[in-house]
């Protein structure tokens, strides 16, 4: 089966640098692997993407050896188990708040008698390999996203489920849910908080942490914290931020027309 890159840069106590897909369009998800990511995320819960967009993305995604991850609307068994059928190789499973939840997404993401997944992994087998069925279960990455003052509180006992291998922690819902203004990366001190101790008590259950950012800067400086997985803007967004650059200089060295 196809190696996932993403645990052997976990197991090397390495960093994933991770981009985010928005955008319903293969040609801009194919561009964007060829950047050199770690791995990319398709977003199907705040982006403009179904399932029908989602896979030329994944099989643009596959022309590279980036890593493709999904992030899937909802704890939903059957949107789960198609990403994954499709060639996700890690999912990203939103406002997961009980150990309860935790368990339930482990459990859809693996084949009996480990876990509830019905078989039928139509493309998976061709991004996985012949023998996907065989090591899906060891192969493929779940995380839990952290980001409800409920989760907060069920912290360790979502984090001592056995099979859950990540969180990821959405800073903008984590901010709201504490009663502060959204943000990536400049967090109210509460906010702030939260994510230090999610963050420790991560590193203590032997879970990795992962978070989204905004930019570059941040996301190093939560590497350096001891983060394994850091999201750095999305399509979208450097799409906007690149023609605004180049805006901002066509506007600058302009010259008035000379007076008559």
């Amino acid at each position: 089966m196809r190696e996932n890159r993403l645990r052997t840069i976990w197991k090397s106590g390495g960093a994933a640098v991770n981009g985010w897909l928005a955008i319903a369009n293969s040609f801009s998800a194919e561009t964007m692997a060829h950047q050199g990511w770690d791995t990319l995320t398709i977003d199907l819960q705040h982006g403009v993407i179904d399932y029908q967009a989602m896979i030329p993305m994944l099989q643009a995604i596959s022309t590279t050896a980036t890593v493709p991850v999904v992030r899937v609307p909802w704890l939903e068994p059957s949107v789960l188990m198609k990403a994954l059928d499709a060639g996700a190789y890690g999912v990203i499973c939103p406002m997961v708040s009980t150990r309860e939840e935790a368990q339930r997404l482990v459990a859809y993401t693996r084949y009996a008698p480990r876990g509830t997944r019905s078989f039928g992994p139509v493309r998976a087998t061709l991004y996985g390999g012949a023998d996907y069925a065989q090591h899906a279960d060891a192969t493929v990455v779940r995380f839990a996203m952290i980001e409800t003052a409920q989760a907060l509180d069920n912290l360790d006992a979502i984090l001592s489920v056995e099979g859950l291998d990540a969180v990821y922690i959405g800073p903008s819902d984590l901010s709201l849910a504490l009663g502060c203004k959204p943000a990536f990366d400049e967090l109210e001190p509460k906010a702030a908080e939260a994510v230090d101790h999610i963050l420790a008590r991560a590193r203590a259950h032997g879970v990795v942490a992962g978070i989204h950012n905004g930019a570059p800067e941040a996301a190093l400086a939560r590497i350096a914290k001891g983060f394994q997985f850091v999201t750095v803007s999305s399509d979208a967004r450097l799409i906007a931020a690149g023609a605004q650059q180049v805006m901002a200089t066509m506007r600058a060295g302009r010259t008035a027309p000379a007076a008559r």
